[in-house]
């Protein structure tokens, strides 16, 4: 269960981020350089498809 978590974990700190009123312009950058740290492939390809389904997040200003 903890290869589970440690999917999760990533994610849910994610969703956290794009959903936080704090720092709204900085946030999507933030999060661009957390995914790109991240090992695991599968957080890698969820961060292609909300770049792909939400075109406003590829062209935001860094």
């Amino acid at each position: 269960m903890g290869w589970l978590q440690s999917l999760f974990s990533p994610l849910k700190k994610l969703w956290s981020r794009l959903h936080s009123d704090r720092e709204k312009g900085r946030g999507i950058y933030i999060l661009y350089e957390d995914v790109k740290s991240c090992p695991c492939e599968d957080v890698q390809v969820l961060w292609s498809i909300l770049v792909e389904s939400h075109p406003s997040v590829a062209t935001s200003d860094h």
